[in-house]
């Protein structure tokens, strides 16, 4: 314990900012979580926000959480954009259904 009177009150503060750095720290990763398993836009945009609180209050260094972010960001966008998922089809009907449907999708004439 300290003895002299700035460092009891250095103390205090010391006590006082970990506990606000901690609850910074721990809403941001439940969030990002969150994000992470929702992929909804809200749960990033809530994601985002609370980690930039943290980067502003020098609970985590600002590139870490442009790191975090764009990882976010990514994998939001990641199922618009993926790829039309070849079907798996058990008989030869189905088999040829898909493909006639795959064919037609190249073959429609795309729209300007």
């Amino acid at each position: 314990m300290p003895i002299l009177k700035h460092a009891k009150k250095k103390l205090k503060q010391d006590k006082k900012r970990t506990l606000d750095n901690k609850t910074f720290k721990v809403a941001f990763k439940k969030l990002v979580k969150k994000a992470k398993e929702e992929r909804t836009p809200e749960s990033v945009s809530a994601a985002f926000s609370s980690v930039d609180k943290a980067a502003k209050k020098n609970v985590l260094p600002k590139n870490r959480a442009a790191r975090i972010k764009s990882s976010l960001a990514k994998s939001v966008a990641a199922p618009a954009k993926a790829a039309p998922a070849v079907v798996k089809a058990k008989t030869k009907k189905a088999k040829a259904i898909a493909k006639k449907k795959m064919v037609a999708k190249k073959a429609a004439p795309k729209k300007k």
